[in-house]
């Protein structure tokens, strides 16, 4: 095999190690789609602050490191936020993603503390649009823009996974969407053939990168075929 297109890997944020020594082994031997530069850059959420440096807007982060010593509500304290969510800094499928207040965060305190021991968390403001309107999903084959969905959570919910009762439904994105999206990607330290921008309305009204999913996002083809063969355009570039 000279090339392999990332589609399926879902499962590789609860193998890390394995995922990450299979990828090590490999890069060599095979030409990886999206390239293996992008992998590894796309793999943690500290990506995120790389595009924030180049004024990318995103939800209000703290990046709590491994092992760092802090409570849940000295970080309420320090951010004043109302709200909040914590999250891996390499994750998937809302894995140990948690909705907290300061009012509840000692519930979370204990789940929190053994997340640190062993890996990066986020913490994040909660963005109310995610309840109200949803989250995005701006489609981009070789950084041009195809199609977008909207995810909506289910009632009582703020994940809109489907894992979690979530729903897609197809989106007709706005000029500034679209022009966010490629800012974005335009951004990238490394060009992706393929890309989802997740959007979110930030509590300012303003789109703010939710994720980057440059890895194995869902692409939804099935809501615009002509973006699969625009993909296979793209990839056969790579053999001329």
């Amino acid at each position: 095999t000279k090339y392999a297109i990332f589609r399926t890997t879902w499962d590789y944020f609860e193998r890390f190690n394995e995922f990450f020594s299979w990828l090590e082994k490999t890069k060599h031997q095979i030409t990886f789609i999206n390239s293996d530069e992008i992998i590894r850059w796309n793999i943690d959420k500290h990506y995120l602050q790389d595009l924030e440096e180049k004024n990318i807007n995103i939800a209000p982060t703290l990046f709590i490191e491994k092992e760092e010593k802090i409570t849940l509500k000295q970080l309420f304290d320090k951010t004043n936020w109302t709200e909040a969510v914590i999250k891996p800094a390499i994750s998937g499928a809302a894995r140990h993603t948690y909705r907290i207040t300061p009012e509840n965060c000692l519930n979370h305190e204990k789940i929190f503390q053994e997340l640190i021991t062993e890996e990066c968390i986020l913490f994040q403001e909660f963005l109310n649009d995610i309840t109200i309107n949803g989250e995005i999903s701006l489609i981009m084959i070789g950084g041009k823009f195809t199609h977008a969905v909207k995810k909506i959570a289910k009632k009582g919910d703020f994940r809109v996974q489907d894992d979690h009762g979530g729903t897609v439904e197809k989106y007709e994105a706005t000029f500034e969407e679209i022009k966010f999206a490629k800012k974005c990607i335009k951004n990238c330290p490394f060009s992706p053939i393929y890309a989802r921008v997740d959007i979110v309305y930030d509590n300012n009204n303003q789109p703010s990168l939710s994720e980057l999913e440059l890895i194995e996002p869902e692409l939804w083809f099935r809501n615009n075929p002509n973006s699969a063969e625009m993909l296979s355009k793209e990839i056969i570039k790579l053999f001329l």
